[in-house]
């Protein structure tokens, strides 16, 4: 154990406990505040475990889904019945349920619709005349007539007997009809192309509400912003169409027999063993097909495990496929549906090779893919994932179809198989894709379209002031902020997790385990912070707290550095400082005179007790410059103070210690002081310690570790010492 040099020396006063240095204005950071115990609030529960494990009695209630609607292209209308098994699996015995009607959000007085700036918004136009929502023609459980009622976008149904816990079952019966908007709010709609519309359907049946052992009933509206919460189950799907349209969805097609063609099978089939990709319906057999529907064709599709389901239909799509290797040696299916004014090698005839080449990735990366196909459809979304399939837009092409192919099919595994709440916690899906978007795109065709960017570049936009903290509910944050809370700054924080906290093997380990543990489960942030904190040994509150939690800034500076007693043969003294809230692990890069450099780590430890340190690099060689952070790992909002110059330093003169030894006192305290030199160092001896000292030039010498300055007058038979803005005087005997 090393000496205490913080023990109280004189009169109860702790007089190396307070620098002269903490007269000057404080540094905003504070270690106390930084590692704070007691992060975590809630002990285990049943449900879920402090290890960040789902409880030894976890549960979660499950709905599956039987559809079955038909498509009216000329109203642009969906018509049809959503029968629900729904099943609860809770501790609790349940009186009513609640339903997601999400369309509602396209009445024109529904709250989001409220919401819509006059300016304009992603989510809706505020000077639309359209007038959607869902209208409900008859609700039955278990066959009878229910009584319920409409809440903006929520529906809530009373049983007349209640659902029992632990595995009571009941059926719930909606006979339903809709018209699309056009442009629904960046999640679905209607294209026209010349070969037809494009319709891309989702949010188009009712849906049960997530009842779970957090909120129980989580019944918040559906805004825009904020996304979805759902169960898991299993959904098959009747999708009757015109007899001329096309239709690709979530997971398996069951009768591809009988919609297409003998020839578009066989391509089919092919394209099931191909790793090139095989055109189904060429941009020729679009361009001449006829455009007059002679009846209807039903589409029958199913997924497994699903917590949502998507489609989309039209006449004017080609249509090409190839396969998908998973680890396991399983096969799936990429597929992509666009039209001809999509068409390209390079624009969306590249897309079912990124959709392959994705998957594929994430697959080895993270955990395989689950599903039977993988659907890349052209709208008019900017993107949008649901399970199995996605919406990406149809001018997309080069970079930016990869990039967006890539970001929507990362949402497979976050939150389509970790299914995290996104009405509320939005960065645990948008932010987490975005990081391990950076990953795929680096490994995409030998780095095709990666760039490599600084974090250091990032600063200002990720820690500006007008941000609120990543935590905040995506309907409680400005709309211009949503980009960098839910996406930039948490998948920023994902990768300064990653390169420069832990690295990369506990971090993929860690992640890899989150993963697993909640698979096709309901995770909160607090089961993700528990995992990568008990899987990696590593304590992170510090981090969760500034990053997440908070608006700490990270801003780590040189304060000086000095060669040992102005002898560069004898290395090299660097004092650096934490100046903003946000500590880090601290990376510093020697470069000396002659080219070479020498790279020094400091780890996160430091920061725990202290606001600035010193610290020795054992070099023997004349320094040029010393600089922090080196490969701009972390987004440090002031790089001014991040290169220390050596021209710019002050020289210390060269002094002999022994002219400062002696015996010196205070009267005053009744204190006496021993200084005495040895191996060219002049130390404090004082009630049995011995405290090193390190010359600062002027006749100062100082114990940085224990905040001590000794202030010598040139004829050295005096030396002051500060504290809290008292001057004691010792003289030498």
């Amino acid at each position: 154990m090393k000496k205490n040099y913080f023990k109280p020396l004189i009169l109860g006063i702790s007089l190396f406990s307070i620098s002269v240095f903490g007269q000057q204005e404080k540094p905003k950071y504070n270690y106390q505040e930084a590692f704070k115990p007691f992060f975590y609030q809630n002990n285990a529960t049943e449900t879920r475990s402090a290890s960040g494990k789902p409880g030894h009695n976890y549960w979660q209630n499950r709905a599956d889904y039987n559809l079955n609607v038909s498509l009216n292209e000329e109203k642009n209308e969906i018509s049809g019945t959503s029968e629900i098994t729904y099943t609860n699996n809770s501790f609790d015995d349940l009186d009513f349920l609640w339903l997601q009607l999400d369309q509602n959000l396209f009445k024109k007085e529904s709250r989001g619709s409220a919401l819509l700036p006059i300016s304009g918004s992603r989510y809706g136009d505020s000077t639309s005349e359209f007038e959607g929502g869902y209208k409900i023609k008859s609700v039955k459980i278990d066959g009878k007539e229910a009584k319920y009622s409409i809440s903006d976008t929520r529906m809530q149904i009373d049983l007349i007997n209640h659902l029992k816990a632990r595995g009571g079952k009941t059926k719930i019966k909606i006979e339903y009809s809709f018209v699309s908007p056009n442009y629904g709010a960046d999640r679905m709609g209607v294209e026209p192309t010349k070969n037809g519309k494009i319709f891309t359907m989702a949010q188009w049946f009712p849906r049960m509400a997530v009842y779970d052992d957090i909120m129980g009933w989580n019944t918040l509206p559906y805004l825009g912003p904020g996304e979805f919460y759902l169960e898991y189950g299993d959904v098959t799907a009747s999708i009757t169409v015109p007899s001329t349209h096309y239709v690709v969805g979530s997971g398996e097609l069951l009768n591809q027999n009988e919609v297409y063609s003998k020839e578009e099978v066989n391509r089919w089939n092919k394209a099931k063993s191909s790793d090139k990709t095989v055109i189904i319906r060429s941009a020729d057999e679009v361009n001449k097909a006829t455009k007059v529907a002679k009846g209807t064709k039903t589409w029958k599709f199913k997924i497994q495990n699903t917590r949502d389901f998507a489609w989309a239909s039209s006449s004017s799509f080609i249509l090409d496929a190839a396969k998908i290797n998973l680890p396991s040696g399983q096969k799936t299916l990429a597929i992509s549906a666009y039209p001809v004014e999509s068409d390209g090698n390079d624009a969306w005839g590249r897309s079912t090779e990124y959709t392959k080449a994705s998957i594929e990735h994430y697959s080895k990366q993270w955990l395989e893919y689950p599903y039977p196909a993988a659907t890349n459809v052209a709208g008019n979304e900017g993107g949008m994932e649901y399970p199995g399939i996605v919406f990406c837009h149809m001018n997309s092409k080069g970079e930016s179809l990869w990039g967006v192919t890539d970001h929507e099919f990362g949402h497979i595994w976050f939150p389509m198989i970790v299914g995290s709440n996104e009405r509320v916690h939005g960065w645990m899906d948008e932010g987490f894709n975005t990081f391990i978007n950076d990953i795929s795109t680096k490994n995409f065709n030998n780095g095709e379209y990666y760039k490599k960017e600084s974090a250091q570049r990032m600063a200002g936009y990720l820690f500006s002031e007008n941000l609120e903290p990543v935590t905040t509910q995506p309907d409680n944050m400005r709309e211009r902020n949503i980009g960098a809370l839910l996406y930039y700054k948490p998948g920023a924080g994902m990768k300064v997790l990653r390169e420069t906290i832990l690295g990369e093997e506990k971090f993929d380990k860690a992640l890899r385990q989150y993963i697993k543990y909640w698979a096709y489960k309901h995770p909160t942030p607090e089961d993700f912070f528990r995992t990568m904190e008990n899987v990696s040994g590593e304590e992170l509150s510090w981090f969760w707290r500034g990053w997440f939690l908070n608006k700490w800034t990270i801003d780590q500076g040189i304060n000086s550095a000095k060669y040992v007693d102005g002898d560069y043969k004898k290395g090299l003294i660097l004092k650096v400082e934490n100046f903003g809230q946000l500590p880090m692990p601290t990376t510093v890069q020697v470069n000396f005179k002659d080219g070479t450099s020498q790279e020094v780590k400091l780890p996160i430890e430091v920061w725990k007790r202290n606001t600035e340190w010193t610290f020795k690099v054992p070099s023997t060689k004349e320094v040029s410059t010393v600089k922090l952070d080196p490969k701009g790992a972390l987004p440090d909002i002031d790089l001014k103070n991040n290169t220390f110059n050596m021209a710019d330093a002050k020289p210390v003169e060269k002094i002999n210690p022994k002219e400062y030894e002696g015996t010196f006192s205070n009267k005053q305290i009744n204190a006496e002081f021993v200084l005495k030199a040895e191996n060219d160092k002049l130390n404090l001896v004082f009630g049995g310690q011995t405290i090193p000292l390190d010359y600062q030039g002027d006749g100062k010498f100082v114990n940085e570790q224990g905040g001590l300055e000794l202030a010598f007058a040139k004829d050295k038979k005096t030396f002051s010492v500060e504290e809290a803005g008292q001057k004691f005087e010792f003289t030498k005997k």
